[in-house]
């Protein structure tokens, strides 16, 4: 697993978009373990953990394209 956080901002957009485009096109689970909550509004579900416990479960039944999102 790569480390987005270490990348250039244009680099890691293209990497999160090519993960965008192979879960949708290949109908795959994609997990991404970020502190940047700027780009959740991408994710089909997100996961938000607390003192190592699930606070809360959020649905999207419209994800973002990354095109669209800026951090």
């Amino acid at each position: 697993m790569s480390q987005l956080g270490a990348l250039d901002y244009n680099t890691g957009k293209q990497i999160l978009k090519l993960l965008q485009n192979m879960a949708r096109n290949e109908n795959m689970t994609v997990i991404i373990i970020t502190h940047n909550l700027s780009i959740t509004p991408m994710a089909d579900k997100v996961i938000y953990f607390k003192n190592g416990g699930v606070q809360k479960i959020e649905k999207n039944p419209n994800p973002t394209n990354i095109d669209n999102i800026e951090w």
